[in-house]
């Protein structure tokens, strides 16, 4: 699947709009094998990331869990730790 899409569920704070759209635009991108459509192709594609992040934030918001919300810097400085890991300390 899409690397670049990441979690959103059971963040603090919440997913923002920003990062809905974005997952989506990954999302369709994948799914139509464009990075950026033709003219004729526009429209759909760009009406296909709005049905997809309202999908999405439907999704997000019926979602529920017992769990503590993850903090972000938190996740992100794990996932940094799993990547040096993997390709060595970037300068």
């Amino acid at each position: 699947m899409c690397r670049s899409i990441k979690p959103l569920f059971n963040f603090d704070p919440p997913a923002t709009d920003e990062e809905i759209k974005a997952a989506a635009l990954q999302f369709v991108r994948k799914l139509s094998g464009y990075d950026h459509p033709s003219q004729a192709n526009e429209i759909a594609f760009n009406r296909g990331v709005e049905e997809v992040a309202h999908a999405a934030r439907h999704l997000l918001g019926s979602l529920v869990t017992d769990a503590e919300p993850k903090d972000r810097d938190e996740e992100a400085a794990k996932a940094k730790a799993r990547i040096e890991k993997r390709f060595g300390p970037r300068d």
